[in-house]
């Protein structure tokens, strides 16, 4: 039998959601509600005929939309395949046996799958009231720590922390740490929490913030994400990046997305308003829910049981929902935000399922 390096067959497989039967509306992705600008869709079917070329692997209109929209220099830019591809080749990079990744309780699942890729050590600093502490996060680095990761706003709590308090941990992180701030659902905070402010950390040279075209743009299914990186730190992880790694059609439909910023932002306020009627809805029915600045809402409940016969009760009336167990939190159930009447049913059947 062959067999593989020992610490790739001693990794688990990363996790994906259980999306249910054919008949099932998952509410486990946390997929936008809405589909992706027009403009953005007409893009990509224009280029269709360009289907027999490889991409351009420097990505030069797509890197020049989203520095023109964030006020970047575009050669700091690294587009990849979604933002997992940049964090990966980043820990590839950075991290060897031995060495600490840290993030936080509720971080991303995927850096510890690429720590271990990579033999390092991920190590999770708590959470407070499931939100990052700063005091934590400090007080977890040791002399092996080489990357901290911070994914604000938080997945799968939807919780937010001010700039300030990035701010201060990078100030009092030691230099020779790496800062990743994983903004995979900034879009939806921005308004709160001026961008520039975590975009200027990288003038430093050891910070990286990343972003994805996934949530707020509507395009998932394309696979495409971005970062902001040091000239040197971004040189270092592009020789690690698959050099034709985003197609010819996502490149222009994420070109033109950047471009409809009304789209964007429109979607954010619909996405907010119907998440905010959800939260109220369950809340009423006496579900702790903590405020979301995301795309989705994490619900705990008053026990293991009374989660999974929600679930049940969710499963039964064909919606899925992504259950936490995998994240520590098995009271808890993380429903992405649909359409109004869909997140209405969900509600009602939440309530039914309590009383």
């Amino acid at each position: 039998m062959i067999k593989p390096v020992s610490h790739v067959g001693a990794m688990a497989a990363y996790a994906l959601a259980d999306l249910g039967g054919p008949d099932t509306i998952s509410l486990a992705q946390n997929e936008s509600a809405f589909p992706a600008s027009p403009a953005a869709i007409a893009a990509g079917r224009a280029v269709m005929d360009q289907l027999p070329l490889y991409p351009d692997p420097e990505w030069p209109e797509l890197r020049a939309a989203i520095a023109d929209v964030h006020a970047l220099d575009p050669a700091r830019i690294l587009c990849g395949a979604g933002s997992m591809e940049l964090i990966g080749c980043l820990i590839r990079a950075y991290a060897g046996p031995g060495d600490h990744v840290l993030g936080t309780d509720y971080g991303y699942a995927f850096v510890s799958s690429a720590s271990a890729q990579v033999r390092a050590d991920y190590v999770k600093a708590r959470e407070v009231d499931l939100t990052v502490s700063i005091d934590d996060i400090l007080s977890a680095v040791t002399a092996k720590t080489k990357i901290v990761f911070l994914c604000n706003p938080g997945n799968p709590t939807g919780t937010v922390i001010p700039n300030a308090d990035i701010l201060r941990l990078r100030e009092t992180l030691p230099e020779n740490v790496l800062l990743v701030v994983d903004q995979a659902y900034a879009e939806f905070a921005d308004e709160a929490h001026d961008p520039a402010e975590v975009f200027a950390l990288v003038e430093r040279g050891d910070t990286v913030v990343m972003r994805t075209l996934s949530k707020a743009y509507g395009l998932a299914g394309a696979r495409v994400g971005w970062g902001y990186f040091p000239t040197a730190i971004g040189g270092e992880v592009r020789k690690l990046l698959n050099p034709n790694n985003i197609s010819i059609p996502a490149q222009a439909i994420a070109t033109a997305a950047m471009h409809d910023q009304s789209h964007m932002r429109d979607v954010v306020r619909q996405t907010a308003g119907i998440r905010d009627a959800f939260i109220q809805q369950v809340r009423a029915a006496r579900v702790d829910t903590p405020d979301s600045h995301t795309n989705f809402v994490l619900m705990r409940f008053r026990d293991v049981d009374t989660a999974q016969k929600i679930d049940a009760a969710l499963r039964k009336n064909g919606l899925m929902m992504r259950g936490m167990g995998g994240y520590n939190l098995p009271d808890c159930l993380r429903a992405t935000i649909c359409s109004a009447p869909i997140m209405d049913r969900a509600a009602a059947i939440i309530k039914e399922a309590l009383t």
